[in-house]
């Protein structure tokens, strides 16, 4: 019996394992287990690889309930998952590839070197040493019309076709074209009666705007474009009155903003673009104070000091902060420090749209969970199993992208096995 697995990224990585694992404990059958694992790329793992350039952020470690709230409205689906490989295995597991890990400051778990190059080059030599055969440069193209049974490739050598028994996709969504991530099995998998949401962009940047221009004026741009902003909140109301608030800081870029701070709030943020075709992000650009210490350190007498001196000396606001306050306010509030302070604690920019799919760090929108059955098995394809960022998923950065997608593909890959030698009743 044979399982190709379409894939090479994590869960497809851990998809082989789990279905390598699985085969094994069910003894020497008659007819063995194969399981070949096909990348379109030279290599597999590019984009974990990736991902581990500034430090491997595998999972993190905050308790289960805060975590799980990560998943949005796909946490019941993701809950399950998580159970049966949550961040304490994935810990575990780890170790047992030689790797020892550490939690830092922020709560995420890394290797202790930080690198993703050595656990990938120990989990490849493990599943080579489980029988897991990869085929590198094999591109994906659907089934063979003759043969719904038969998957097609394109590879060096040409045009290929290969029968499975069970196959599992771990494609990936659409926002790593490069890395083999272009969403090209959309039009494959809805043309099998698949249940696809569309692909929209995940922890991704925003262009802003104002009545009758997208963008910051050519002044800002042209002298903060790449600046970071440090020591922020961003701030989101919520429908109900509340409000979503993000300790941390993000960049200027040529058209908007980007980083850790608002790819936090961009489901929200680019849902609510969705509906009403524009979303409004706030800025407090002095966190560590409240507003009426601000307006008493503004009211201070300036003297001769200009105010750009005294919003440095008075209320530690210059450079780029003090350039987003000048983007957005008309000049008689810099002359105003009660109106002032309350700008520099709720600075409002217009967000007209979510960067391109390509840009973004994940996807949301892919196979829905209501087509998959508990075992990751497509319904409507029976044998057919779907595993990691390919699914109807999303969740912030820190470790909960990388957690869900090696526990889906444990579970597609453990779900392929059972479903080819069910247990004896």
């Amino acid at each position: 019996m044979k399982i190709a697995i379409i894939g090479g990224g994590p869960a497809g990585l851990m998809a082989a394992e789990a279905a390598s694992a699985a085969g094994a404990q069910l003894g020497q059958p008659v007819e063995p287990l194969q399981i070949d694992l096909y990348d379109a790329m030279a290599s597999v793992g590019r984009k974990f690889l990736l991902a581990g350039k500034g430090g491997l952020n595998l999972t993190h470690s905050e308790p289960v309930e805060p975590f799980l709230a990560r998943y949005g409205t796909r946490r019941a689906r993701i809950a399950p998952l998580l159970a049966s490989f949550g961040p304490d295995a994935i810990r575990a597991w780890a170790k047992g590839l030689g790797i020892e890990t550490f939690v830092g400051t922020s709560g995420r778990l890394f290797p202790s070197d930080l690198k993703a190059a050595p656990l990938l080059r120990a989990w490849l030599r493990r599943l080579r040493r489980a029988g897991v055969t990869f085929h590198v440069r094999h591109r994906w193209r659907g089934w063979d019309e003759q043969d719904l049974g038969a998957l097609r490739f394109d590879t060096p050598q040409g045009p290929q076709t290969v029968k499975a028994d069970a196959v599992i996709l771990a494609l990936g969504g659409g926002s790593w074209p490069k890395l083999g991530s272009d969403g090209a099995w959309v039009p494959l998998l809805a043309g099998r009666g698949v249940r696809i949401e569309p692909l929209r962009p995940a922890n991704c940047g925003f262009d802003v705007g104002s009545i009758g221009r997208v963008g910051w004026t050519d002044h800002f741009r042209a002298k903060f474009a790449g600046h970071p902003v440090k020591s922020v909140a961003v701030i989101v109301k919520t429908a109900e009155g509340g409000e979503l608030r993000q300790q941390g800081e993000f960049v200027i870029t040529e058209t908007g903003v980007e980083g850790g701070a608002i790819y936090a709030l961009s489901a929200r943020l680019r849902d609510e673009i969705q509906a009403k075709g524009v979303a409004t992000l706030f800025l407090d650009l002095a966190p560590d104070r409240d507003l009426p210490r601000l307006i008493e350190d503004l009211s201070q007498p300036r003297g001769s000091r200009t105010v750009a001196k005294q919003l440095q000396s008075r209320a530690g606001i210059a450079g780029v902060k003090a350039g987003l306050l000048r983007e957005v306010l008309p000049k008689e509030v810099f002359a105003d420090p009660a109106r002032l302070a309350a700008a520099i604690k709720a600075l409002p920019f217009r967000l007209v749209a979510p960067r391109p799919l390509e840009e973004a760090i994940s996807t949301a929108g892919g196979v829905a969970f209501e087509a998959l059955d508990e075992r990751l098995m497509v319904r409507a394809v029976p044998g057919l199993f779907c595993a990691g960022e390919m699914l109807d998923w999303e969740a912030p950065t820190g470790g909960y992208l990388l957690t869900a997608c090696l526990a889906s593909g444990r579970a597609a890959g453990a779900g392929a096995v059972a479903w080819l030698r069910p247990p004896a009743s």
